[in-house]
């Protein structure tokens, strides 16, 4: 901390400069915390805001992905089964 004894042209020491930076602190704190919270409130809610949006478009994009797969399963279980397969026919109107 000799920048700041060069600064104050007073040899405080190592001690008097942690006492000072303590005072300053306690003084600050008091007048930077509300403006630190005004500003980061907005910004978590809106990134929780984000994270909610996201998970939801997640979802739906996850549903989706499952009921096609789903669907091409039950196709191909259809085409490996013969009584599929006849059923098939049948309900083209038999055109097997």
């Amino acid at each position: 901390m000799a920048l700041l004894d060069d600064i104050l042209g007073i040899g405080i020491g190592e001690m008097g400069t942690g006492l000072l930076f303590g005072l300053g602190a306690i003084v600050l704190v008091p007048v930077v915390l509300p403006v630190v919270g005004a500003v980061a409130k907005p910004v978590a809610k809106a990134a929780i805001k984000g994270g909610l949006l996201l998970a939801e478009k997640v979802k739906v994009t996850v549903a989706e992905v499952k009921e096609s797969m789903e669907d091409i399963t039950a196709e191909a279980k259809a085409e490996l089964d013969p009584k599929g397969i006849e059923a098939q026919g049948e309900a083209s109107g038999g055109a097997a």
